[in-house]
């Protein structure tokens, strides 16, 4: 997949998510990260397109869809932990894993983040929301 595909596709996900079409959206988020081909993205491109689904605020219920988006998201997340070891990557895996409601396993990723972080920036910001997640659990 071409930096240009993945940007479109995430242009049409954004509209559809700006226009009000929340479920939609979570439709092509989880249509996109299972592409074979999302993964030849540059790490970089991967997190932003993972970002803009995991870190978005949200209130209310989940829906099945919001759900299975998360659940797409896992794959790729778990290659970019496997080949990167970068704390935000756990970070969004963990969200994914409690959000779908495995709370060990989001537990597991976020301690990991945690002290990959803490040993690059004691003082950032990443490692206060770690810490903050790892002490809601």
């Amino acid at each position: 997949m071409s930096k240009e595909v993945l940007v479109g596709a995430v242009k049409e996900i954004v509209t559809l998510a700006r226009s009000g079409d929340a479920e939609a959206s979570f439709d092509g988020y989880k249509a996109l990260y299972e592409r074979p081909e999302f993964s030849d993205n540059r790490p970089e491109d991967q997190r932003q397109a993972l970002k803009l689904l995991i870190l978005a605020k949200r209130t209310g219920p989940k829906s099945e869809k919001l759900i299975a988006a998360h659940r797409a998201a896992i794959a790729p997340l778990t290659d970019l932990v496997s080949r990167h070891s970068e704390p935000e990557d756990y970070e969004m895996l963990g969200i994914c894993h409690l959000l779908i409601g495995n709370e060990a396993a989001a537990a597991n990723m976020f301690r990991e983040g945690l002290t990959l972080e803490r040993a690059k920036n004691a003082g950032s910001d990443l490692c206060g929301r770690l810490m903050t997640r790892v002490s809601s659990l």
